[in-house]
């Protein structure tokens, strides 16, 4: 008999999101839904607004992804305009960019991903010095692993352990789940990183105020250019901005590489963690420029999990729909032409597993109807994963050296073929592969603006005039922290005509479409086996996996203000598994 499992909200990510799946009798997932709850507004803002003003807006679509926003919306106003960026500009651009990348992925996998593969309570009873000496095992410099490190950890965390409401930041998790795979040992080196990416994160947040003026939203970016030209032509700030990067690659290079090698160790032979993906269908698009013409990551699309070539993009194929999402158009229509216009019909009444494991009454999804407020994109009527993972395995197909490199390395060490990346782990790899190579070759960026600058060259920002009688239309797009984001805008009369932003979770949260084709998150669950599905952690680590961010991924408002819905997301009502 088939049960309905509900967990909602998934916690740990940027936003609401509720996965509902159905499984049989041996607890295997026979059906998938993803579905995001609430929304928010502002493509509908832009309309009407100076487009020199809107990529400041647009970057609040996320207090996360600031300032991916923020450049892609000023890349689409300026390829509108046909404005041309000076070379000073673009890499100060990169490097920003790079300093986002290095934030968002570690925090990624330390404070939002990590317990998912580590278990706290495992870790509190591990040796120190046993502990200590394994971290050589992952890495010739470990950071954080001397045994009075260890002895620290134990005594902070143990004193959350001993409180009356428990393990404090770590409380109400699956502890001792039958999925969990690493000693205690490796436990505690992977709890000690995360303390210690604590640290890094302020890091790097000073590392983009350098060039951004703050953090999370900076405020350097105009339609032409850049302002922070004082920053750039300071030896002293452009020396500190070496420093925390190389403090940054370090930690990258010997706790997180060294730490999901070791979970590739321990989890290749989970069933769970390697269970073939859904969508085998990848999209990137060309980003993190080093120089002239030199970009880090590669454009490119993968098909059917074929890892012996790649084709171009080509933007005019990209559409969005909404057949199973909560707005009144359902046609597919390219993003120049999008609509958001609201079409709230809920949810039914229904039954499912509580967490006590018996039956209760619940509002569960309509699988016939609409269930989401992410709408559904789709590249030449086909779904498609973005991220880290898409990113490195186009570059990997068209003989990227750098990254040809480095995912060998990665492969060699951990064990594993090629064809583990169409994995859970293999989509953490990616994440931390990405962040590698930054950390090995951002750095050429850095260099490549301070030659530019000793040549003579100054220039950040071009002038440039925009003609209310011309119409224009542009898009800025590339690949962010969670994959490939654009932003396409109309200008009419001056002003904003119409304006959409199709963002990496909407094409891997996105519901089914009219052909039921199901988008990453639903594909992936399908066909996963839940150990206990009272306590649904291979659900909670798959859709982790992608770093979601749902707050990206909903853009739409009454253009007059009215509340149309209000919601209310109590995470401990009968029915909810959450963690």
């Amino acid at each position: 008999m088939s049960k309905r499992v509900i967990v909602d909200p998934i916690t740990r990510i940027e936003g609401h999101l509720r996965i509902e799946v159905v499984v049989n009798d041996d607890n295997i997932v026979e059906e998938a839904y993803a579905s995001s709850t609430l929304w928010r507004g502002l493509e509908v803002i832009a309309k009407g607004r100076d487009p020199r003003n809107v990529p400041l807006l647009m970057q609040r679509i996320c207090g996360v992804c600031t300032y991916s926003h923020y450049l892609k919306s000023t890349m689409a106003m300026e390829d509108a305009l046909g404005i041309k960026i000076p070379y000073n500009a673009e890499l100060v651009r990169s490097l920003m960019d790079q300093a986002l990348f290095l934030h968002d992925h570690i925090v990624h996998f330390y404070h939002l991903h990590a317990l998912d593969w580590v278990d706290i309570v495992s870790a509190l009873s591990a040796d120190p010095v046993k502990a200590s000496e394994l971290a050589f095992k992952y890495t010739d410099f470990p950071i954080a692993t001397g045994t009075d490190d260890f002895a620290r950890v134990i005594d902070t965390v143990g004193k959350f352990a001993k409180h009356p409401q428990g393990l404090g930041p770590f409380a109400n998790a699956y502890w001792g789940h039958s999925t969990y795979r690493l000693t205690p040992e490796q436990n505690l080196i992977a709890l000690s990183h995360y303390l210690k990416a604590l640290e890094m994160q302020r890091i790097v947040a000073q590392m983009q105020a350098i060039f951004g003026g703050k953090n999370p939203h900076p405020q350097s970016l105009v339609v032409g250019g850049v302002t922070c030209v004082m920053d750039m032509l300071d030896p002293a700030r452009m020396g500190e901005f070496m420093v925390k990067f190389k403090k940054l690659a370090d930690f990258v290079n010997n706790a997180y590489y060294a730490d999901v090698l070791m979970a590739a160790e321990m989890y290749k032979t989970e069933p769970s963690v390697m269970k073939p993906m859904g969508v085998k269908n990848f999209m990137a698009f060309e980003s993190m420029m080093l120089g002239r013409k030199d970009y880090l990551f590669d454009s490119g699309i993968i098909m059917n999990g074929d890892l012996t070539k790649t084709f171009d993009v080509d933007i005019s194929k990209i559409t969005e729909e909404a057949t199973h999402s909560w707005y009144a158009d359902d046609e597919a229509l390219h993003p120049y032409d999008g609509k958001t216009n609201p079409n709230h019909t809920g949810f039914v009444d229904g039954e499912s597993i509580g967490p006590d494991g018996n039956v209760v009454h619940t509002k569960n999804i309509d699988p016939e109807g609409k269930y989401s407020w992410i709408k559904s994109p789709r590249y030449d009527g086909h779904p498609m994963e973005v991220g880290p993972l898409a990113s490195t395995l186009v570059s990997y197909v068209k003989g990227n050296k750098r990254v040809v490199k480095i995912v060998n390395d990665f492969l060699e060490k951990a064990g594993v073929p090629a064809a583990a990346l169409f994995s859970t782990l293999g989509r953490t790899a990616g994440r931390m592969l990405q962040a590698k190579l930054i950390a090995d070759h951002g750095l050429t960026a850095f260099n490549n603006l301070i030659e530019n600058i000793k040549s003579g060259d100054t220039d950040t920002c071009v002038p440039y005039v925009i003609d209310k009688d011309k119409e224009y239309k542009g898009v800025g797009i590339g690949d962010v922290p969670r994959g490939m984001l654009s932003h396409w805008v109309r200008i009419k009369n001056g002003v904003v005509e119409n304006y959409q932003a199709v963002v990496p979770s909407t094409w891997n949260a996105g519901p089914m479409d009219a052909k039921g084709q199901r988008g990453p998150y639903e594909g992936d669950l399908m066909g996963l086996k839940i150990a206990d599905i009272t306590q649904p952690l291979e659900i909670i680590r798959i859709i982790h996996s992608y770093d979601p961010c749902i707050a990206c991924a909903v853009h739409v408002m009454d253009t007059k203000g009215n509340k149309i819905s209000e919601y209310k997301v109590d995470p401990l009502y009968d029915g909810a598994c959450s963690t």
